[in-house]
C-alpha cells in the first residue's frame, strides 16, 4: 500500500489503508485539531525528532482489558510496601517531560518540544491524563494518554524505580474500571505490556470499540 502525503487539510486517509508496518501517512503537523482527528480513527503520531510526523494504525493493535490486567505475586508485595502514593493529573508536566528523558537516552524519542506543548494544551482541555507514581513523596514513576469515548489512549511511561511504571497502570486500570472505560490502547506490543496483560486485535475490531464508544460515552470523565 503507499503511504500518504498529507497536506494542509485536516484529514487522513482511512486506517485500513496503511502498510503492512502500520505506516499510514507523512507529514501533517501536531496541531490539536489534526491530533484529535487522528486519535479518533485510531492513528497516532510516532517518529523521531529529525523526521516529519509520522502517523500510524497498524493491522494489530496491542490493548488491554482492563478486567484481564495481570499483577504478579511480587507486585502484589510491591504494592503493599510503605512509601508509595498514586496520583492522577498533578503534575502532567514532569510526566510527559520524564518520558521524553528517557526515551531519548534509550533510542530517540518522538517527544519533541512541540509535542509536550501541543499534549499539555489537551492535558489543560481535559483529554489528555497523566497516571504518577510517588515513593516517599518522590516523582519515581508514571505514565500518560488520552481518553476518547470508553478508551484510555496510552502514550509513554517512565520509571526511576523498579516497578513504578507498573504500579501506575495498575492503579489506572482500577480507576478506569471504577469510571467504566471499556480498554486500554497500548499502541504496540512489548514484553514490559505483555506482563502487565496486554494482546493484540485486529485493527477492525479496535476501530469498531473505538467508534461505539466515542459514539456511546456521555462524558469524559476521569
Amino acid at each position: 500500500m503507499p503511504v500518504y502525503s498529507l497536506s494542509d487539510d485536516i484529514s487522513f486517509p482511512h486506517p485500513s489503508l496503511a502498510a503492512e508496518d502500520g505506516l499510514l501517512a507523512v507529514g501533517g503537523d501536531l496541531q490539536i485539531e489534526r491530533l484529535l482527528l487522528a486519535y479518533e480513527n485510531g492513528i497516532f503520531p510516532w517518529f523521531n525528532e529529525e523526521d516529519p510526523p509520522l502517523w500510524w494504525s497498524p493491522p494489530m493493535r496491542a490493548v488491554i482489558f482492563p478486567n484481564e490486567l495481570k499483577i504478579s505475586k511480587s507486585m502484589k508485595q510491591e504494592l503493599r510496601k510503605p512509601g508509595y502514593e498514586v496520583r492522577f493529573n498533578t503534575d502532567f508536566s514532569s510526566v510527559i517531560k520524564n518520558c521524553q528523558l528517557i526515551r531519548a537516552d534509550q533510542e530517540g524519542s518522538w517527544i519533541t518540544e512541540e509535542f509536550i506543548l501541543t499534549y499539555t494544551e489537551l492535558h489543560n482541555m481535559g483529554i489528555a491524563h497523566s497516571a504518577e507514581t510517588y515513593y516517599n513523596d518522590e516523582l519515581v514513576g508514571g505514565l500518560y494518554g488520552l481518553t476518547m469515548g470508553d478508551i484510555f489512549c496510552g502514550e509513554s511511561m517512565f520509571t526511576k524505580r523498579s516497578n513504578a511504571s507498573k504500579i501506575a497502570m495498575i492503579k489506572l486500570t482500577e480507576r478506569l474500571i471504577e469510571k467504566g472505560y471499556e480498554l486500554i490502547d497500548c499502541q504496540i506490543t512489548n514484553p514490559h505490556l505483555e506482563s502487565l496483560g496486554s494482546r493484540e486485535i485486529p485493527r477492525a475490531d479496535f476501530l469498531n470499540t473505538l467508534y461505539k464508544s466515542l459514539k456511546n460515552r456521555k462524558s469524559t470523565d476521569f
